[in-house]
């Protein structure tokens, strides 16, 4: 592992700034990170740090920003191919451009060549984790891992359980899902840096019956994440209330099957109830906000502040393909943007949480990643915070750091992205 220096500005967020306020971010102009055995030894400024350790090897990143990797906790990497394809809403997607494009990894040779250039194409924007959704076939599973663990990334995977409304392809019988995502999770949960998700598709693509699989594989499984989608357009909930007449409301009917707890990661959570927003809550879920899908599918404004309000634990996500841009970047832009319209302004503080420590609480990492500090892993992304003439022109003009950094929020795209660490290996 590379034991080395590295200089640059630093952000070291202690906790959520929307709870703790800016006053739980430190930035230091001339900061430094120590990586040692692929994690975090101390961080600092940097003369501090080159007093401690002179004979260091060192990389200096001149003015460029150190943050933690970005985390995405919500994106299908088995949609890498059809991303912005035209499309009206969510069940025309599903049955235009997602389910066709799902049957052909039945071929596990294309499933590893989307998963190596889905993998390439996270890193070149600056993503060091996400929870990804894969497909029926555990071959698209088995490829996504085995192209992470090459990498070593830590990532998460889940092979997509459908028993109806979906083609025959890529429906299996309830009784069968069992047998076909346990191996998955016993080879891929806590290898390196890996682990597997259970992973129902959402509720109009599982039976009663799968979901109490679902919820079988849970139990059974205690550290498995396990992701699913909810209430992301109003005709998917009418929809689920025609499949599940005796639940209360969408949330109910994965509560009924065991599938709610603070492993639990809910995909867009658009169109809450009272009821669900205080069950999410109550339970510990986790949500996924999906802000680049949510409009291009036309699906609505997550309600971001009523999220922290609750206390309940919300990250970013691309929601690939049906997400409109593989970049993290890009994403905090657009959950401004719908903040905006929801009446609420985030500080740049907080978008940058939402994609990094607040992501990696949401998938259960928040001890091991999303911050830049002491015993964590030394995943992190160094930004050029000048990297296009428009955003060097509005940064010259900056006033602190956030006015800074909040430009290549709102316009950055990979060319922001001078380098890539994962576990302190440059990638």
């Amino acid at each position: 592992m590379e034991t080395a220096l590295h200089f640059g500005q630093t952000l070291v967020f202690e906790a959520d700034p929307a709870i703790a306020g800016l006053s739980a971010v430190r930035h230091d102009t001339h900061g430094a990170l120590l990586v040692e055995d692929g994690h975090i030894a101390a961080v600092g400024p940097a003369e501090t740090l080159l007093s401690a350790h002179p004979d260091t090897p060192r990389v200096n990143h001149g003015a460029r920003l150190i943050l933690p990797g970005f985390v995405d906790t919500h994106a299908h990497a088995a949609q890498t191919a059809i991303i912005a394809s035209w499309a009206a809403r969510l069940r025309d997607w599903l049955e235009t451009h997602t389910f066709p494009e799902e049957t052909r990894f039945g071929d596990p040779v294309y499933a590893a060549e989307i998963a190596e250039r889905y993998l390439d194409l996270c890193l070149s924007f600056g993503t060091t984790t996400a929870a990804s959704y894969c497909t029926a076939h555990p071959a698209s599973v088995d490829a996504l891992m085995t192209a992470a663990e090459a990498r070593g990334l830590r990532w998460i995977a889940g092979r997509v359980m459908m028993d109806r409304n979906a083609p025959d392809a890529l429906c299996r019988a309830a009784e069968a899902q069992y047998d076909l995502c346990a191996p998955l999770i016993d080879r891929w949960q806590g290898r390196a840096r890996l682990g597997c998700a259970i992973t129902p598709r959402f509720a109009p693509t599982c039976s009663a019956p799968l979901l109490e699989v679902a919820g079988a594989l849970a139990r059974a499984h205690p550290d498995a994440l396990i992701q699913t989608h909810l209430s992301e357009q109003p005709e998917e909930i009418a929809w689920v209330a025609e499949l599940f007449p005796e639940a209360r409301d969408y949330l109910d009917v994965y509560d009924r099957a065991g599938l709610l707890g603070p492993r639990t990661v809910l995909g867009h959570a658009i169109h809450l109830t009272d009821r669900e927003w205080h069950g999410i809550a109550e339970t510990g879920a986790r949500i996924a906000h999906c802000p680049t899908s949510n409009t291009f599918l036309g699906s609505g404004l997550f309600d971001l502040a009523r999220a922290q309000a609750a206390g309940i634990a919300t990250g970013l996500a691309t929601d690939v393909g049906g997400g409109s841009s593989f970049s993290m970047l890009r994403t905090m832009a657009a959950a401004f943007e719908i903040a905006q319209l929801r009446g609420h302004r985030p500080h740049p503080a907080e978008l940058l949480w939402l994609a990094t420590g607040g992501g990696a609480q949401v998938l259960g990492l928040g001890d091991k990643i999303g911050r830049l500090a002491p015993g964590f892993e030394a995943d992190f992304v160094v930004l050029d915070l000048a990297s296009t003439p428009a955003i060097a022109t509005r940064s010259a003009r900056a006033e602190d750091i956030w006015d800074a950094i909040f430009p290549t929020i709102m316009m950055g795209d990979d060319r922001a992205v001078a380098a890539v660490y994962a576990a302190g290996r440059r990638v």
